[in-house]
């Protein structure tokens, strides 16, 4: 990427918050400056929300914003146009780019999130250096980015690396797309909380009742998982059976793609260890012919909450070097 005057801003657009981080195209590890709002809930309060991140931002930090890379949990299209997001609705076939651009008179680009968060992990954070690599982000839902010989997957119409929305079981719960079984039903946060509640109506998970304030019905997916750093035997089963369906859906994306690391991150990374190593013991049971792929590694991400925000920026940056 061509150096520039400046400094890249990206945001990273989400159901509560706008996170916008400001940084350098020449080091994007360090962000030089971070702003955020409210999530609004209408079109052109959204806009301006963003528009007025990246004017905090410049603001901040002193210097001139050069381009703008922002990440939107949803279908974007190629144009930059986002058609529909489970976290804005309403919000349907939003021209950002445009937008944003009569607002800041600047170069905009506007992506998925997740896309945004892979480049990030890949050109500043975990998959450094693994040029076919897959991020998967395990929140309320799932969103997923794809890194194929060193450059992003997005498709035909934009919308590549939805894995959350692979079938895994026709009989399963309904998902908000409108269909059943999507793996996000069952290996997200959400799905955590659901495979805890069925303990619990079962009987056999007291201590996450306890932290749920003593019904069964509210039992989340962070009662699951304090209960397992705790130690609790109940709890550490409910992890090892939802760490089987994070490696369900891992192994088909590594039968398809054929990638070599798979970089976890969201907010149940936050359970580290206790996390991924059910997950790495379970994903051989789950890909084709693991013995040869002995070499895929399953890392947690490194990038934290910034991760949608900074690849938005390097993704805008390097759109405005042409």
């Amino acid at each position: 990427m061509a150096s520039r005057p400046g400094l890249l801003a990206g945001i990273d657009v989400g159901g509560t918050k706008v996170l916008g981080v400001a940084l350098a195209a020449d080091d994007p590890s360090t962000v030089i400056a971070e702003a955020r709002e409210p999530t609004p809930d209408t079109e052109s309060g959204l806009l301006d929300a963003m528009a007025h991140v990246v004017r905090q931002l410049g603001t901040t930090s002193g210097q001139a914003i050069t381009a703008v890379g922002v990440g939107i949990a949803g279908l974007v299209d190629r144009k930059g146009v986002l058609r529909v997001s489970p976290n804005l609705p309403g919000q349907h076939n939003v021209d950002v780019g445009v937008e944003l651009d009569r607002r800041l008179d600047l170069p905009v680009r506007i992506d998925n999130d997740a896309t945004c968060a892979a480049w990030g992990e890949y050109v500043a954070g975990a998959a450094r250096g693994a040029d076919d690599a897959v991020l998967v982000t395990l929140g309320t839902g799932i969103g997923a980015g794809l890194i194929a010989d060193g450059e992003l997957v997005r498709g035909a119409h934009g919308f590549g690396g939805e894995a959350g929305h692979m079938v895994v079981d026709r009989a399963g719960p309904r998902c908000p797309c409108g269909r059943r079984g999507c793996w996000e039903r069952f290996a997200s946060g959400s799905g955590l909380g659901w495979l805890g509640r069925q303990a619990a109506e079962w009987g056999r998970f007291r201590r996450a009742v306890d932290l749920a304030g003593g019904d069964a019905d509210n039992v989340r997916g962070e009662h699951v998982t304090q209960a397992a750093q705790e130690g609790d035997a109940e709890a550490l089963e409910v992890m090892r059976e939802f760490a089987m369906w994070v490696a369900l859906g891992i192994g088909n994306l590594v039968t398809l793609l054929d990638c070599s690391l798979i970089v976890v991150g969201g907010g149940l990374i936050e359970a580290g260890e206790l996390l991924l190593d059910p997950v790495r013991a379970a994903y051989a049971t789950q890909v084709m012919a693991p013995e040869e792929r002995d070499d895929v590694r399953i890392v947690a991400a490194e990038l934290g909450e910034r991760a949608g925000a900074i690849g938005a920026a390097l993704l805008g940056g390097r759109d405005a070097a042409g």
